[in-house]
């Protein structure tokens, strides 16, 4: 059987790793092992074992989690844009990613955003964008110039990321629900249908025999109505950012008629933005009460077709209005016929807080509550567009809906 034999490499490796993870301070106070008392150990800031790469990363790792007396990430420090390069060339994105967000916990976030040179460093992504703008009313006019350039950037590739599996999800779904087998002759498809039935050719008659007629379905602008009503409190900021962006993505497909109504204490209707998420994120109010009720009564008047509407309600259900309307409502447009789908969350963070007690009081009303990451937002849309059992859909992808034991 063969023995790992440990060698001078293997130690001089762990004692690497253990010498980043403890930091310099660490490293002056404890001798190296074997050499306490001797005279030839290592003077305090030396740092041995590590090479030019190894100290450039050390370095940085020390700027944000090292003394914060001693620590160099200030906000008149000159080298900030230097140690944003350093981490997104020492570190994978995800840890990029979360070094960013613990920075911006330090560094002057205004500060931030007004220097071009930092911009240009730092990795935009949807935690920046909430915290823009939650902060966007205390930006001077230059800072809100360099913060819209900044969340332009995040929403313009969020668009690319998620038009497209959106976009193939509903049209699949749509074209499937659209087509009908008894058609009438005026909404035959007559291509289709030649093409359905090309096996059924009788050679003696000279013609095809359809067995089967293929119809263009119904004819009218959109097929459904969909209506993402939006909890724009604070808790909710990175939820705002993605339900904002795939309705202006929803908004584009002539199939669906989309509407977005933001809420808090009041209700803001938003549909008229869709054509520019980035404008409709900066009016949105990332702060202030939060009444379901009231924004489900201001839905409830949007709703001209019931069969075929979809209500997507992303909220936490914390109903600082009146909780037992607020139930009612949702009971009576599920009695209409309107498909109401609770998302707890929007986001890649997560099972959110939410009141458990009201989610409970949706479950008799076949209302599933559940928290539902973008990237399965579109198939979440494809199955409500099917009219498929959400509840199963949610157990079929793990997805525990609420209330959760």
């Amino acid at each position: 059987m063969h023995h790992h034999q440990t060698t001078a490499d293997d130690g001089d490796e762990r004692e690497r790793r253990w010498r980043l993870i403890l930091g310099k301070e660490a490293a002056e106070s404890t001798p190296p092992p074997g050499e306490a008392g001797d005279s030839g150990a290592a003077p305090p800031g030396d740092q041995p074992g590590l090479n030019e790469g190894d100290r450039r990363m050390d370095a940085a790792l020390d700027s944000l989690y090292g003394d914060i007396k001693a620590g160099d990430l200030s906000d008149d420090n000159p080298d900030i844009a230097r140690w944003l390069g350093d981490i997104r060339r020492y570190f994978p994105e995800d840890v990029v990613q979360l070094m960013q967000r613990d920075a911006l916990d330090r560094v002057n976030l205004r500060k931030l955003l007004a220097s071009p040179e930092l911009l240009a460093e730092i990795e935009p992504d949807v935690q920046l964008v909430t915290q823009i703008l939650s902060l966007r009313r205390v930006m001077p006019r230059q800072t809100k110039e360099s913060a819209r350039r900044v969340v332009t950037q995040v929403v313009t590739a969020l668009q690319e990321q998620l038009h497209y599996p959106l976009q193939q999800a509903i049209a699949g779904t749509l074209n499937r629900a659209t087509r009908t087998r008894r058609p009438k002759f005026k909404e035959i498809n007559w291509q289709r249908t030649v093409q359905a039935n090309l096996k059924h050719y009788q050679q003696d008659l000279g013609t095809i025999v359809p067995e089967r007629l293929v119809g263009y379905g119904r004819q009218r602008h959109s097929l459904r109505d969909v209506i993402l009503c939006l909890d724009q409190s604070g808790s909710m900021s990175s939820s705002v950012v993605y339900a904002s962006i795939y309705a202006a993505v929803m908004a584009s497909l002539p199939a669906l008629d989309t509407r977005l109504v933001a809420f808090g204490s009041a209700v803001a209707d938003l549909s008229e933005q869709l054509e520019d998420p980035v404008e409709l994120l900066f009016g949105i109010q990332l702060r202030g009460g939060t009444n379901i009720a009231r924004a489900l009564a201001y839905c409830q008047q949007l709703v001209t077709r019931p069969s075929d509407t979809i209500l997507v309600l992303i909220t936490d259900l914390f109903e600082g209005g009146n909780r037992e309307e607020m139930v009612q409502r949702v009971a009576r447009l599920t009695a209409d016929g309107v498909q109401v789908i609770v998302l707890l969350a929007l986001n890649d963070q997560g099972a959110p807080r939410f009141d458990r007690q009201l989610a409970q009081e949706l479950v008799p009303l076949g209302v599933p509550a559940f928290a539902c990451t973008p990237a399965l937002f579109p198939e979440l849309m494809a199955a409500a567009l099917e009219g498929r059992d959400i509840s199963q859909w949610a157990a079929g992808h793990n997805i525990v809906t609420a209330p959760s034991n």
